[in-house]
């Protein structure tokens, strides 16, 4: 198996990546946006409710 980032023989400490920079790389990638999920857009009213605030004694 190669690493999906530098095409490198990948290191089974940090499978499927062959180091931990090329794992950081993929999880930058992920936490910027440069990966998607394909998929309908969420609207905002589609996010549920906030729980109701308990009542005050």
């Amino acid at each position: 198996m190669s690493c999906p980032i530098c095409s490198k023989k990948t290191d089974p400490k940090y499978r499927p990546f062959c180091s931990k920079r090329c794992a950081d790389v993929d999880l930058g990638r992920w936490l910027t946006g440069s990966y998607v999920i394909p998929g309908e857009a969420a609207d905002e009213d589609e996010r549920p409710a906030p729980p109701p605030e308990p009542p005050l004694n």
